[in-house]
């Protein structure tokens, strides 16, 4: 959970002061990028994505998943776009990085409630 840590350390630097915000976004989209990706390839899911015999929830499981890690590398790029004008693309910045705490709650519940067993 060190990284929650500093991702929300560095979005509470990234209020105070639009000279930060650059490199919040960055380091937010790239930790939510690789925490996803991590979560693709070494967790398989568990819990209520196996109970209902269904394999759509384990699609939709990997589609969230993929969808966090494009949208965390989207929210790196805009960190280096922002970086341009920190002051005049605050607007954006700070946007972006408000809308980057719900992927990094479903990252952090997925990686929170999985089994490490494999799929039956």
């Amino acid at each position: 959970m060190d990284v929650v840590g500093r991702i929300a350390g560095a979005i509470s630097d990234a209020l105070r002061d639009p000279e930060k915000l650059p490199a919040a976004l960055i380091l937010c989209g790239v930790l939510e990028a690789a925490a996803a990706l991590s979560l693709v390839f070494f967790r398989v899911p568990g819990g209520l994505f196996l109970h209902h015999g269904d394999k759509a929830l384990i699609f939709v499981y990997y589609g969230v998943l993929i969808a966090v890690v494009v949208f965390g590398l989207a929210e790196a790029t805009t960190g280096f776009w922002v970086s341009g004008d920190p002051v005049g693309r605050r607007a954006v910045g700070m946007t972006l990085l408000w809308l980057s705490i719900l992927p990094l709650i479903l990252v952090a519940g997925f990686a929170g409630g999985l089994s490490s067993a494999a799929p039956k």
